[in-house]
């Protein structure tokens, strides 16, 4: 990774210390912090309380289904994940492409 021009870092800090504008990386690449409030890339801006609400509402459909938490949920959304095969004869599937190229 490059080390950030003088410019670039004085442009940062300035977002930093007047705005309190931070950006975020990884997979959250393109969102920001501003102030208190998470800021989506499209401008969309979310407060601490509307995080703790989402959070507490999909603790609660997890807990009428029957969840302690997500990390069991998705265990055994994986462990049930049913999969479907086909087994066709070649000449079967070579003589399909004929008529479906016709």
């Amino acid at each position: 990774m490059n080390a950030p021009t003088p410019r670039e870092a004085m442009d940062w800090l300035h977002d930093l210390m007047t705005r309190n504008h931070t950006p975020l990386y990884g997979p959250w690449q393109g969102w920001r912090v501003a102030g208190r409030e998470l800021v989506a890339p499209d401008g969309q801006r979310i407060t601490p309380a509307r995080v703790q609400g989402l959070l507490w509402r999909d603790e609660m459909e997890l807990r009428r289904k029957g969840y302690a938490s997500r990390r069991k949920a998705e265990a055994d959304s994986k462990k049930n994940q049913l999969v479907k095969v086909v087994v066709i004869p070649l000449s079967q599937y070579l003589d399909g492409q004929k008529v479906n190229a016709a």
